[in-house]
């Protein structure tokens, strides 16, 4: 007879089937057509799911889970409904089925739509969706598919402009999916500055607008009378990814600070290494011209002038003003010549050597408490081995990431 072990893995395997992946089952869309509704390449999944369904990334109960979140291009109006094809019941095996709706109710406003008719007729009324704030920048971007150049157009906007306050609350719940650690931003909060991207489109004669992406900056104060902007997110939207809209985004946000006397510099809140890819291209593209950076003075060394100017003239702080020097002298640097190559590795490794030698000094406050005999000197050789090896590893990665900075750059 089947001993109770078995029973249990067939019983497991039962509820296994049970089992969804939330990043699957979620169905994106950014809707301008009625047919798009029926068009599966409109659609796209979340990254992440785990601040809604666990780490697991799993929904319990459903067979063939579809969680359809579908939005109005422009407006961000939106559709939900939830379908499957079977569910665990109470009487089957006594367990519950996670309850999907609520769990999603969280983040997603309220005055959804639940029908697709009622959706199509909101699509109708697109035609009336105009950006928020002030335009500060238009752009276009030749589009392969169209075979014609898109427009697309950068606006600022803040909670005072009549209907903001409730796109962005639609909008913001594209953070749980796409950034790992999304929060969202307290909007009463008047120091937040919100910069949108959008694309101009043709339906029936008319143009309208499709969000695209966006980012939020907080106005830190700094004392006595300065501020120091702080990039908190950023997305763009993932039908738009890879296409530059980042680069436009971030180069418009420091063109706006630039021109404001009282901020100090610009800087951001624990980048992703994405962001700092982009960020060291559009600070490279900004500062490329600046005299402090000529060929010249690149190779006599990383200087306060570099500093100075880069933070006067496009309040870029001290931090990324040394990337960006190591990345343009790089350029600047023939690395087939020895002592050209030797020169710059040395140079860049004293920077990254930095947080090493304050290690260094921290443990050798320790040894004048330890006695001798707990400290050998073997221990301080394993230490220079690995550090020399965790440097070099180090640089050769920073070599890799500033060479993809400086091909962007020669394509631009």
């Amino acid at each position: 007879k089947p001993t109770f072990s078995s029973g249990l893995t067939a019983m497991e395997k039962k509820l296994a089937e049970y089992k969804c992946n939330t990043n699957e089952a979620i169905q994106l869309k950014l809707v301008r057509f009625p047919e798009d509704l029926e068009d599966d390449s409109t659609t796209f999944n979340p990254e992440y799911s785990h601040q809604v369904f666990g780490d697991d990334e799993v929904a319990f109960g459903y067979k063939g889970l579809k969680i359809l979140l579908y939005y109005i291009a422009g407006n961000l109006s939106t559709f939900f409904r939830i379908e499957y094809t079977s569910k665990v019941n109470e009487k089957f095996d006594c367990v519950e089925a996670d309850d999907v709706e609520s769990k999603i109710r969280e983040i997603i406003p309220p005055g959804f739509c639940t029908n697709t008719d009622d959706f199509v007729s909101l699509l109708e009324k697109e035609v009336n969706f105009k950006p928020f704030g002030m335009l500060l920048h238009t752009y276009s971007i030749h589009n392969e598919e169209a075979g014609e150049d898109i427009t697309y157009q950068i606006y600022k906007a803040d909670m005072t402009c009549p209907g903001f306050r409730e796109y962005h609350e639609r909008l913001q719940t594209f953070l749980m999916w796409f950034i790992e650690t999304a929060s969202f931003i307290d909007v009463d909060d008047e120091r937040w500055n919100y910069f949108l991207v959008f694309e101009k489109y043709n339906k029936d004669g008319a143009t309208l607008f499709a969000t695209v992406g966006y980012m939020t900056v907080y106005n830190y104060y700094v004392y006595p009378d300065k501020t120091r902007p702080r990039v908190s997110q950023m997305l763009i939207l993932p039908p738009f990814q890879g296409e530059g809209h980042g680069a436009q985004l971030l180069e418009t946000v420091h063109r706006y600070y630039m021109s404001s006397p009282t901020v100090l510099d610009i800087t951001a809140e624990d980048p992703s290494e994405n962001y700092v890819k982009l960020r060291d291209f559009v600070l490279v593209k900004l500062c490329q011209d600046l005299l402090c950076f000529s060929p010249v003075k690149l190779m006599q060394g990383f200087s306060q002038e570099m500093v100075t100017e880069a933070q006067q003239k496009l309040k870029i702080n001290k931090q990324h003003t040394r990337r960006v020097y190591e990345i343009l002298r790089l350029r600047a640097t023939n690395m087939g010549d020895a002592e050209q190559s030797r020169s710059y590795r040395l140079d860049v490794k004293r920077r990254l050597i930095g947080p090493y030698k304050k290690k260094q000094r921290e443990l050798a406050k320790m040894r004048r408490c330890l006695r001798p005999e707990e400290m050998t000197n073997q221990l301080n050789q394993i230490d220079l081995n690995m550090q020399r090896e965790q440097l070099e590893d180090s640089f050769q990665q920073l070599l890799s990431d500033y060479r993809r900075v400086l091909e962007r750059l020669a394509q631009a």
